[in-house]
């Protein structure tokens, strides 16, 4: 009895551990949004004073968010962002399902082959190879253009990875069983392993959108025209080195960019959870 008692009493002791790292890390990570927040309804005059004051003694947030959305067309920079990673998500699982389908339900020479160049992919970051997409759409005469920010990034080996990490759980049986009835392998991947794969999908998604939404690096570089920014690209309009006067406006803008990220993952967050436990399983 006295062990079983000490027994509950480690595993409780290791409950409010594990809660309170939990809860630890989480502040942590939120600590830049709150203050984000707390900047955005601030006025100037109280972002540089000495004193700290986490909710402003004059409220100012709705100067600065009439300025986030009217110092720069941010709706526009909001559509173009919805637009590119939309489009670069559907064009990246056109090509990302077939592969991995092929990679874990297919039997074909050099199979390993291939699977290892994907581990490859993984390794290599994108911005080595910003030079040679950057020529690439130069010589097609592409730059500037919606092409130059979706046209690097339809082919997702991280994509290809976590998909074929799905795949490979789904049952044999069931792809015998849809060939017995006379389905094609495109047919397949349409009627059969795309159902299945929802909850792989819906992680890939939101790692892809997060990605490209917040993705600064290429944006500077292949866009020249204001009305082809993306929102991190757009943001830049609200920098002042000299002043600072625009750093409430700066963080309003900042968490209207973030705020859509926000609502889609609390909306996917379920599926994404399945997502990512399912697949580490496999």
């Amino acid at each position: 009895m006295r062990d079983l008692v000490r027994n509950i009493r480690v595993l409780r002791w290791r409950v409010l551990a594990r809660h309170g790292a939990l809860a630890l890390t989480t502040l942590f990570a939120l600590i830049p949004f709150v203050w984000m927040l707390s900047l955005s309804v601030k006025p100037p005059e109280e972002i540089f004073q000495p004193e700290f004051h986490l909710w402003p003694q004059k409220f100012n947030g709705l100067e600065n968010y009439s300025v986030a959305l009217t110092a720069a067309p941010m709706h526009l920079f909001l559509i173009n962002g919805l637009f590119v990673c939309a489009t670069i998500f559907l064009l990246q699982l056109l090509v990302c399902v077939p592969c991995a389908y092929a990679l874990a339900k297919l039997r074909f020479r050099g199979r390993d082959t291939l699977f290892a160049a994907v581990l490859v992919g993984l390794l290599v970051p994108p911005q080595a190879l910003a030079i040679p997409h950057f020529v690439l759409l130069h010589v097609f005469g592409l730059l500037d253009t919606y092409a130059a920010l979706i046209l690097p990034w339809i082919i997702s080996t991280f994509g290809i990875f976590l998909m074929r990490q799905f795949f490979r759980a789904v049952p044999d049986e069931l792809i015998d069983a849809a060939r017995l009835d006379g389905l094609g392998e495109f047919e397949i991947i349409w009627r059969v392993m795309i159902p299945v794969a929802v909850p792989a999908i819906a992680a890939f998604g939101i790692f892809s959108v997060v990605a490209h939404w917040n993705d600064l690096f290429w944006p500077l570089i292949a866009i020249r025209s204001e009305e082809l920014s993306t929102p991190a690209l757009g943001i830049l309009l609200f920098r002042d080195d000299e002043a600072g006067q625009f750093l409430g406006p700066l963080m309003a803008g900042a968490t209207i960019i973030v705020a859509p990220l926000v609502v889609a993952f609390l909306f996917a967050q379920q599926r994404f959870i399945d997502g990512i436990s399912f697949t580490a399983r496999t």
